[in-house]
C-alpha cells in the first residue's frame, strides 16, 4: 500500500559474511605475470551517478538497517588480511631471489675457475714463447759472421758516443782498442745499419792517418756505399773530416755514374753535397760534363779538347754536337723535375748552362721560359707543380742567376708570373747571399713599379708596430740592406759588392732591349712607394739608426730621397735627427760609444742634410733636392749655443756646409757668432808647435823617424777665410 514503509529484513551474520566477503586474488609472482594481469574495468560516470541516486532513494538509513558498523569491521579485516598476505608474499619472493643469486654466484665461480686457469696457462705459454724467440734470435745473431767482433765494437761505441762522460785519456784508449779490432776489416762493418755507426764514430775521433787507412780500405766501394740508406752517412763523415787524398778517392769513383746516382733516392743527396761543398772546380767540371751526353760519361776516356764545364765553350769547339747534347741535357733536366727532385745544385748549374746556350728570342729559349713559368690559370690558394723549383733556384748561385735572366728576358706578363711564387719567401730571400739578387733583378727590370713595390716591399715593410724593428734588422744585414736601399742608391759602392755589381751590369745590358721605362724614373717611382714607411721607422727609432755607421748612411739616403713624399713625416724625422746631432757627432749613443766610423759617417750625413742634396762627382757640385729639406734651420736652432765647438772640432765641415747652404737665411747670424770666436778658430786652424814640426821635418836626415805632425783643423781654416 502506498504510504506504508516496508520493514527491511536484517540479514544474518553468516549470510552477510558470504555476501560481503571479497574474493581473494593471488598476486603475481613475477613481472611478466603482472604485465599480463587483467585490470578491473572502471565504472563510467553515468553508472556511478545512477548508483548514487538509487542509494539516495532508499528510505532506510545505515543506522536503521544496522549494517554500517558491520561493513566497516569487515573492511578493516579484509585490509589487514590483504596486508598480511602481501608481506608474506614479499618475504617469500626475497628468499627466492636470494637463493637464485646464490646459485648464480656458485655457477659463476665454477665457470670462472677453469677460465682463470686457462689464462694463467696462456700467459705462461706466451712468456715461454717470447723467451724462445729471444733465444732463437740470439742464436741466429751469433751464427752470423763476425758477430763477436761486431758486438765488441758496439760496446765500445756505446761508451765513445757519450760526449760529456768520458775523459780524454780514456777516449784515446777506447779509440785505440776500436782500431785494433776494425783495422783490415772495415768492409765487414760498413754494410750493416748498426755496425756502420761504429766506423763513423771511429772517423770522428781518429787521427788523419787513421782516416786515410779507412778510406783506402773502402776503395772501390764508394758508389755502393753512397746508395746505401745508412752507409751514405759514412761517406759524408769521411769527406767532412778528411783531406784532399780522401776527397779524391771518393769523387773519382763517382765518375761515369753521375746519371744513375743523381736519380738514385739515396745517392743523389751525397753526390750533390760533395759537388757543392767538397769538390774542386776541376772535379765539378768533370761531374757536370756527364749531364751533356754519354760520351762524357765513359770512364777512362781521355778528355778531348777543353775540360771546361761550360756548355758554351764545348759547343764552340764542336758545333756539330749541339743537337744531341741539348737533347740529352733537356731529358736529364726534365726527368729530375718530373720526379720533383728540384733542390740539387747540379740541376741548377745544368739548367743555367742550357739557358745560356739558347739564343734569346728563339723558340728553344721561349720554350724553356714557358716550362719554368707557373700555370697562370691557377686560382689563389692553388700551387703549381714547379713552384718548388722556382723557390729552390733562387737560393743557389747558378739558380739565382738563371732566375735573374728570366726576369730580364721575360715580358711584362712573364715577370708578374715569376714574382708570384716568391710571395711568402720574400723576407728570407732578402737575407740570403744568392736569393737577394733575384729581388734586385725584379726591381731593376720590371716596368710596373707598383707591382714590384707591392710584391717585394709589402712583405719587407709591414704596416704594424714591428716596422721599425724590421727596418733596423734589414739595415744591419749586408744583403737585406742592398734590397732596401737599392731604389735610393743603386750605384753606391758602399752598398753593392763586386759580385752584385757584376750581376746588375749584365741585367742593365739586357734591359735596354726588353724594358721600356727609364731606369731613373723606375727607381724614383719605387722610392716614392716605400718612402712613408721608412720615414716612420726613422722617426720612431732615430737614436738606434744613428748608433751604427750603416744606420747613419741609411738615414742620409732616405731623408734626401723623394722629398716630395709625405712632407710632414719627413719634417718630423729631420727634427729628430737635428735633436740628436750633438750625440751623433760625439758618438755618444750607447751602441756607438767610441766608434770612429760612426762619427765619420755621422758628420757626412749631417753635412749632406745641411747642404740639402747629394754631391755629384761629375759636376763637382751639390745638387739640392726640390722641395728643399729645410734641415739647416732645424740644425742651427739645435747647435746655436755651441757653434764654436762645432767649428773648432770634428764638425767643422758641417758648419762650412751650413754657411754655404742654399735657402738658408741665417748665414749672417752664423758668421757673426764665428767672428766673436775668431781667436779660437785661429788656434784650431794653426795649433802651436805645428811650424816647429815642419822645420824639423825639413832638417830630418835619411833613416830618422818622421816626427809626428800636428795638423790644424782644415774646416776652421775655411771658416776663417769666410770671415
Amino acid at each position: 500500500m502506498a504510504g506504508i514503509k516496508r520493514k527491511s529484513v536484517v540479514p544474518s551474520a553468516a549470510e552477510s559474511k558470504t555476501k560481503t566477503k571479497k574474493a581473494k586474488v593471488e598476486k603475481p609472482t613475477s613481472k611478466r605475470d603482472s604485465k599480463h594481469e587483467v585490470k578491473p574495468l572502471k565504472k563510467s560516470k553515468k553508472v556511478q551517478e545512477e548508483s548514487s541516486e538509487d542509494f539516495d532513494d532508499s528510505d532506510s538509513s545505515e543506522q536503521e538497517n544496522g549494517t554500517h558498523d558491520f561493513q566497516a569491521d569487515e573492511d578493516e579485516d579484509e585490509d589487514m588480511s590483504d596486508a598480511d598476505s602481501g608481506e608474506g608474499e614479499e618475504l617469500e619472493t626475497t628468499k627466492q631471489d636470494g637463493k637464485a643469486h646464490k646459485r648464480k654466484d656458485e655457477q659463476k665461480s665454477k665457470t670462472n675457475a677453469p677460465d682463470s686457469k686457462l689464462s694463467e696457462l696462456n700467459s705462461n705459454n706466451s712468456r715461454e714463447a717470447h723467451a724462445k724467440q729471444k733465444a732463437l734470435a740470439k742464436e741466429r745473431k751469433a751464427a752470423k759472421p763476425n758477430a763477436d767482433i761486431i758486438e765488441r765494437t758496439k760496446k765500445l761505441w756505446e761508451k765513445l758516443r757519450l760526449k760529456s762522460h768520458i775523459e780524454k785519456d780514456e777516449r784515446k784508449k777506447l779509440v785505440k782498442e776500436l782500431f785494433e779490432i776494425i783495422t783490415g776489416r772495415v768492409k765487414d762493418f760498413v754494410f750493416k745499419h748498426d755496425s756502420v755507426r761504429v766506423i763513423q764514430t771511429a772517423i770522428k775521433y781518429s787521427t788523419m792517418e787513421q782516416r786515410r787507412m779507412i778510406a783506402r780500405e773502402l776503395k772501390g766501394e764508394y758508389k755502393v756505399l753512397a746508395e746505401g740508406k745508412y752507409s751514405k752517412f759514412l761517406i759524408a763523415k769521411l769527406v767532412e773530416k778528411g783531406d784532399p787524398e780522401i776527397r779524391d778517392l771518393v769523387i773519382t769513383e763517382f765518375y761515369g755514374h753521375v746519371k744513375r746516382m743523381i736519380n738514385h733516392p739515396e745517392a743523389a743527396w751525397i753526390v750533390d753535397d760533395i759537388y757543392r761543398q767538397i769538390a774542386t772546380q776541376e772535379q765539378k767540371n768533370r761531374l757536370l760534363r756527364e749531364w751533356y751526353g754519354p760520351e762524357f760519361s765513359i770512364k777512362g776516356l781521355a778528355i778531348q779538347g777543353t775540360d771546361s764545364g761550360e756548355l758554351s765553350v764545348i759547343l764552340a769547339e764542336s758545333p756539330e754536337k749541339r743537337k744531341p747534347v741539348m737533347s740529352y741535357l733537356e731529358n736529364q733536366i726534365n726527368s729530375l723535375i718530373q720526379k720533383k727532385l728540384t733542390g740539387f745544385t747540379m740541376l741548377h748549374d745544368a739548367m743555367l748552362q742550357y739557358f745560356l746556350v739558347c739564343e734569346p728570342g728563339t723558340e728553344q729559349a721561349n720554350d724553356f721560359l714557358e716550362h719554368l713559368k707557373p700555370d697562370p690559370t691557377l686560382k689563389e690558394g692553388e700551387e703549381a707543380d714547379n713552384v718548388d723549383l722556382l723557390k729552390n733556384l733562387a737560393f743557389t748561385k747558378s739558380g739565382s742567376r738563371l732566375m735573374s735572366l728570366c726576369f730580364a728576358y721575360g715580358t711584362a706578363k712573364d715577370r708578374k708570373i715569376f714574382l708570384r711564387p716568391y710571395k711568402d719567401t720574400i723576407e728570407t730571400m732578402a737575407y740570403d747571399v744568392h736569393a737577394h739578387h733575384v729581388l734586385l733583378a725584379a726591381l731593376a727590370v720590371t716596368d710596373d713599379t707598383k707591382l714590384s713595390s707591392k710584391s717585394i716591399y709589402s712583405e719587407l715593410l709591414p704596416s704594424n708596430d714591428t716596422l721599425p724593428e724590421k727596418v733596423i734588422n734589414m739595415v744591419n744585414d749586408a744583403r737585406a740592406r742592398t734590397v732596401l736601399l737599392y731604389p735610393f742608391a743603386a750605384d753606391a759602392k758602399w752598398l753593392l759588392d763586386d759580385n752584385t755589381r757584376e750581376r746588375l751590369a749584365e741585367l742593365y745590358t739586357i734591359r735596354q732591349k726588353t724594358s721600356k721605362k727609364d731606369p731613373n724614373t723606375r727607381l724614383q717611382e719605387i722610392a716614392k712607394n716605400i718612402e712613408p714607411q721608412l720615414l716612420s721607422a726613422i722617426t720612431a727609432r732615430a737614436a738606434d739608426f744613428a748608433s751604427f755607421s750603416f744606420g747613419l748612411q741609411f738615414m742620409g739616403e732616405v731623408l734626401v730621397g723623394a722629398p716630395e713624399v709625405e712632407p710632414s713625416k719627413r719634417k718630423e724625422a729631420l727634427a729628430e735627427v737635428a735633436r740628436l746631432s750633438q750625440s751623433i757627432l760625439d758618438a755618444a749613443l750607447p751602441a756607438s760609444a767610441g766608434d770612429n766610423k760612426a762619427t765619420s759617417h755621422g758628420k757626412n750625413m749631417l753635412k749632406t742634410l745641411v747642404q740639402g742634396g747629394k754631391f755629384d762627382p761629375s759636376t763637382k757640385k751639390v745638387v739640392p733636392v726640390e722641395p728643399a729639406l729645410g734641415f739647416a734651420v732645424l740644425f742651427w736652432n739645435e747647435i746655436k749655443s755651441n757653434v764654436v765647438d762645432w767649428a773648432t772640432g770634428q764638425g767643422s765641415f758641417v758648419i762650412v756646409a751650413l754657411t754655404e747652404a742654399e735657402n738658408f737665411d741665417k748665414k749672417d747670424e752664423v758668421l757673426k757668432a764665428l767672428k766673436k770666436a775668431k781667436k779660437q778658430l785661429e788656434a784650431a786652424a794653426n795649433p802651436t808647435g805645428g811650424q816647429e814640426v815642419e822645420a824639423k821635418s825639413k832638417n830630418q836626415k835619411k833613416g830618422d823617424k818622421a816626427p809626428v805632425t800636428i795638423r790644424g783643423n782644415a774646416g776652421a781654416r775655411i771658416l776663417l777665410e769666410k770671415l
